[in-house]
């Protein structure tokens, strides 16, 4: 009988990079964080993950799958184990005109993405970066430039492909597998790697997109009344909230709102965003119409050695003033995290709590703090930070798996409540009985 390993070298048909390779320095690396794998499996076909998928099952080590590669934690990298980077996977394709329908490959970037349905006049809401896989952030939720409208990315998914635990291709939608199509829709990579996902697109114009900064003193009015414009603005508003942007300032930097009003009328952008402007002095306003494209900013690899302290949460609406007390509190001291708050609401929360595995629908808002630098820095960081979220855990709940740092038992409670989590090991269950997709936020069969 030939080894796993002589059957990899057979059956595969794309490249295998190893220690010592001429690309393996690279091919090692995930956004975040850096590895040491044995293989980095590139598949050129769906055929070559199922012999992937296979081998790293007989193998019995640890499996990392890349997209995108922009995971906190690093789950796109290991030690000693083996990568499967779908980089190669990257078609986007209109199947359906009429339907508005896109199968796109399970590598693809939401800023390939976007370039080819542009000349369709066609868009997905995914998140703000051009070089963020599809699948990662399609599998834990997607809050994008156009959430408000059009929900989360998950929730325009209408079919996936998906590599299994065994090497089998199993379809999964509303009428195939639809357990499976339930989970893999806020459940990420923990039932196996989506080799392509069908999408319903949404017809799309220019939008109005910008940034409108006020003073960081005016903070505390700004952030309330921001919160407040978002009840009653169009759902063709999305906007999210800065400050303590530490590359511009810390506590003294701007508190920089930034908004996509989805359509080109010049008239009705205004009278959705002339609300915000209102807030307070305003320092600073380019908001212009620009192609949706343009809204994703390139994503800059940090340098070697910057670590990144990640965390989330959501706010429902009747904590929503105590939380922003909070943040403008913290944002005004010495060594204050970066702070993210996203608009959610809208069509996301029209969507039933049970029929995703992504179940925060009824939050108004998520905010993200970010601490980073040289392990040393962010270290030193972590017993304050600790204590601004001490302070804050009365007032939210949960947590967005695409904004956390670390992925404990306690991370993975905060994501999926206990009736979800259940569910989700059911089916985890069937269709991963031994783990083998564990380097992620896990799902336990057991």
């Amino acid at each position: 009988m030939s080894s796993p390993d002589e059957r990899l070298r057979r059956d595969f048909g794309g490249d295998i990079i190893e220690p010592g390779g001429a690309e393996y320095e690279s091919a090692s690396r995930s956004v975040f964080a850096s590895g040491s794998p044995a293989y980095v499996l590139r598949p050129k076909s769906v055929g070559d993950v199922q012999v992937g998928v296979r081998f790293a099952a007989s193998a019995g080590l640890v499996l990392s799958v890349r997209g995108g590669g922009h995971s906190f934690p690093g789950f796109g990298s290991n030690d000693c184990g083996i990568v499967i980077d779908l980089s190669k996977l990257t078609s986007v394709e209109l199947i359906d005109k009429e339907r508005h329908l896109v199968r796109i490959g399970g590598g693809a970037t939401w800023g390939q993405v976007a370039a080819a349905l542009a000349p369709h006049g066609l868009a997905i809401s995914s998140g703000d970066n051009k070089s963020v896989g599809v699948g990662g952030l399609t599998l834990a939720g997607g809050i994008g430039w156009k959430v408000r409208k059009y929900g989360l990315a998950l929730d325009n998914v209408v079919a996936a492909e998906v590599v299994t635990a065994n090497g089998a291709l199993v379809h999964a939608s509303a009428e195939e597998n639809p357990e499976l199509f339930w989970a893999i829709r806020g459940g990420g990579g923990n039932f196996g790697i989506v080799t392509a996902f069908q999408f319903v697109a949404h017809p799309t114009t220019d939008v109005f997109y910008g940034r409108i900064a006020f003073p960081a003193s005016e903070a505390g009015s700004v952030l309330q009344g921001w919160a407040d414009c978002l009840r009653t603005a169009p759902e063709a508003l999305t906007s999210t909230a800065n400050l303590a942007n530490p590359l511009a300032g810390g506590p003294e930097a701007p508190v920089e709102i930034y908004v996509a009003f989805d359509g080109d009328d010049p008239a009705l952008a205004a009278h959705a965003i002339d609300p915000i402007r209102r807030l307070g002095t305003l320092i600073d306003d380019d908001v212009a119409l620009r192609p949706y494209a343009d809204t994703l900013v390139d994503g800059v690899p940090p340098p070697p050695g910057i670590q990144f302290l990640t965390r989330s949460a959501f706010v429902e609406k009747e904590s929503v003033s105590e939380v922003l007390q909070i943040l403008t509190e913290v944002g005004a001291a010495e060594g204050s995290p970066f702070i993210a708050v996203r608009s959610v609401g809208g069509a996301v929360s029209r969507v039933p709590d049970d029929a995703t595995a992504y179940t925060h629908r009824q939050a108004e808002l998520m905010f993200v703090t970010t601490t980073a630098g040289p392990e040393p820095v962010v270290e030193a960081t972590r017993p304050a930070l600790e204590a601004i979220w001490r302070r804050l855990a009365p007032h939210v709940n949960g947590a967005y798996a695409n904004f956390l740092a670390t992925a404990t038992d306690e991370d993975v409670a905060a994501i999926y409540p206990t009736e979800t989590y259940q569910r989700l090991a059911a089916v985890k269950r069937q269709y991963d009985p031994a783990n083998l997709f564990a380097h992620n936020h896990n799902i336990r069969p057991q």
